[in-house]
């Protein structure tokens, strides 16, 4: 190949770089944008099955260190049991109340107390630095089947001694307010059996990963020999032009 042509062949490289860059530089915004606020990860739960929540607390405050988070628990559809996973150098606890009206569930039980609020205090020195966030985790359940979704706000405090509440309900127009609650959807329990629709989805998961597995190491094997002989037909062009 001579210079020329190889100069020529540049640009035709360049622009497909260009394009990548460019759509990897809009990928990697839309997360920081969807992260700008306390969110519950997962976003929905299964009515009637235990699930762990996972509350992500960026530090928004450039000057200011998250010191406190409390996440306000529902009363209306109470659950009836909550666990917190352990954060390294801050403190957790789980403050429960009777309720002022005992709640029935579908089930037939009767709660009569339940987890309210879950606190989380940093120890000295580690405290949610600006640019930083954190994750809290709690174990809850059953999640409540007389309702679609959950609101559990939250209330961040910060070192300087203001408080961010995100306790803002998201209107029926879908605009997201400025502090807006996290929101824990509740879909329906299937009414298949659960542990043979888990065997069921287990078989066809390993079925097709095998067959997956297999298909793609046949593909690596073609285009390995693809990628040979045109390795070997340049090779042949380059000593003949040499010579």
């Amino acid at each position: 190949m001579s210079f020329a042509t190889r100069r020529a062949r540049a640009p035709r490289l360049a622009r497909p770089v260009a394009v990548g860059a460019a759509a990897l530089a809009l990928t990697l915004a839309v997360p920081l944008t969807a992260q700008a606020h306390v969110r519950v990860d997962p976003g929905q739960a299964t009515a009637g099955s235990y699930t762990v929540l996972t509350f992500r607390v960026p530090t928004e405050s450039p000057t200011a260190s998250t010191t406190k988070v409390v996440v306000d628990l529902p009363t209306d559809h109470p659950f009836s049991s909550l666990s917190y996973q352990p954060v390294p150098g801050w403190t957790a606890k789980v403050v429960t109340t009777k309720l002022d009206k005992p709640v029935e569930t579908k089930a037939g039980a009767t709660i009569t107390e339940a987890p309210t609020q879950v606190i989380w205090t940093a120890e000295s020195g580690h405290a949610v630095a600006p640019g930083q966030f954190q994750e809290f985790s709690v174990s809850a359940g059953p999640v409540p089947d007389d309702v679609t979704s959950l609101e559990l706000p939250a209330h961040q405090t910060y070192s300087d001694g203001s408080v961010v509440d995100w306790d803002e309900a998201t209107p029926a127009s879908g605009e997201e307010p400025e502090h807006p609650a996290p929101v824990l959807q509740v879909v329906p329990a299937s009414t298949a059996d659960p542990s043979a629709t888990a065997a069921a989805s287990s078989d066809d998961s390993d079925d097709g990963g095998s067959g997956l597995a297999v298909g793609l190491g046949v593909a690596g094997l073609v285009l390995g020999a693809v990628g040979l002989g045109a390795a070997v037909v340049a090779l042949r062009r380059t000593r003949r032009v040499a010579a």
